[in-house]
């Protein structure tokens, strides 16, 4: 008779640094990169091990998971910058699903997160259905074009800005030099940008290693305006392709470009369209209504090739996130938020104005019941309460309330987080 094999019980816990090289090999295993860990991986993944907060699973010694949290900021409506749980490197080995590993390692880092005071938690999600499960709700789009340029309509002899600004070749050294304090005026100004500390400049610029692959330094420009004050800058690759008639059939590929003024954006992706060769521009994961198309004399020279989901947000103090964000219109609602971790529940009064906003728990009757994760997509000002309603994510307990709530939340703007963690 053949005896069944025995589970062994799964650690799930904090790893020490000697289990790292494990730990990152699993990670590489879960996206489906090589399973090896050159030195200058696991050296720059050390960089970050005391800023962040590792986790694991493990079966008999052998890390089976993997799950890290750090400290991060999000620009909630109106600029205000909250304090976020920023979740990555969430894998599960396909050979231990359906233990509930991910469950425990997701229960442990937000209970931590709300005893430390952060507001919500953050992470991308590589899969839509796995998230909302706890708590969090998908926050902002992107978009990704790829512009035509003989389409365009641009002048293909194009020498500069009109504006009286400039455009000029940077080096890495520069860009990490004055591209934090740009990135600091983006944020201010844009809800859903989050904060870049120094490894994300480290590793966009050839000190540390970014995502696995060997470093290929890419092209930096930097746009001033007249008066020399930096409004933007942009990181790009260009590859080498030509016809069988020697025509130049060249790709710009963005790696990021970040706009303070349409004067910036328009002079990087005019001069972007400009370069010799180059045919056809890749843009970066940009907003859904960013003004590119339009800067193009030909609007339909942009075609979208990636529009979904990104930011996802789980709220994890409704009280905060609420008072934190601005409002244009006046008025008060009172929201139910059903939350299954027991961690933001509740039901709560929000005053709201265009000079501040007050939420208070509250026993009054309920205009809207929703879950904490719809409550999440609401947050930022992307969705709608009365799309929500439609879907039956959302419960009117009072008529009307859905488009009062739509008053007080959707924004102007869309809300856009540019960058992967």
């Amino acid at each position: 008779m053949t005896r069944l094999a025995t589970r062994h019980p799964v650690d799930v816990r904090p790893i020490t640094d000697a289990e790292l090289p494990d730990w990152t090999r699993a990670v590489n295993r879960g996206f489906l990169r090589p399973p090896t860990v050159p030195d200058r991986m696991l050296a720059d993944r050390r960089t970050a091990f005391s800023d962040s907060r590792f986790s694991g699973a493990f079966d008999a010694g052998r890390c089976v998971a993997t799950f890290r949290s750090f400290d991060q900021e999000l620009t909630a409506v109106g600029g205000a910058a909250v304090p976020a749980d920023a979740i990555s490197n969430v894998t599960v080995a396909p050979t231990h699903r359906r233990r509930g590993l991910l469950t425990r390692l997701m229960a442990d880092d937000l209970t931590a997160a709300k005893e430390r005071g952060d507001v919500v938690a953050t992470l991308i999600a590589a899969e839509y259905r796995i998230y909302g499960r706890y708590g969090f709700g998908p926050a902002t789009t992107m978009t990704e074009w790829s512009i035509d340029v003989p389409r365009a309509g641009l002048d293909p002899q194009w020498s500069g800005p009109r504006d009286g600004g400039r455009v000029d070749f940077a080096d890495a050294e520069e860009i990490r030099r004055i591209g934090p304090e740009l990135h600091e005026r983006l944020r201010r100004a844009q809800p859903g940008v989050i904060d870049r500390d120094e490894h994300w400049w480290a590793a966009r610029t050839g000190l540390l290693w970014l995502h696995g692959s060997a470093w290929v330094e890419p092209f930096f420009v930097v746009y001033r305006s007249a008066d020399g004050v930096v409004e933007g800058m942009a990181s790009y690759q260009a590859d080498e392709e030509w016809s069988d008639a020697k025509q130049p059939l060249n790709t710009a590929t963005v790696n990021w470009l970040s706009a303070v003024t349409p004067a910036a954006g328009r002079a990087l992706w005019h001069y972007l369209c400009s370069i010799d060769w180059i045919t056809r521009v890749k843009t970066d994961r940009r907003s859904p209504d960013d003004l590119l198309p339009h800067y193009l004399p030909d609007p339909r020279a942009a075609s979208i090739t990636t529009q979904a989901d990104w930011l996802w947000v789980r709220i994890l103090d409704v009280v905060r996130a609420l008072e934190a964000r601005t409002y244009d219109a006046s008025g008060s609602l009172v929201l139910e938020v059903v939350d299954r971790a027991g961690l933001a529940g509740g039901r709560f009064l929000l005053d709201a104005t265009p000079d501040g906003a007050s939420c208070t728990p509250t026993a009054r009757g309920a205009d809207l019941t929703l879950d904490v994760a719809e409550l999440a997509t609401l947050w930022l000002g992307d969705e709608s309460a009365g799309r929500l309603a439609a879907l039956g994510r959302l419960r009117e307990e009072r008529a009307g309330a859905a488009r009062e709530a739509d008053a007080l939340l959707r924004t102007s703007g869309r809300p856009w987080c540019p960058d992967m963690f």
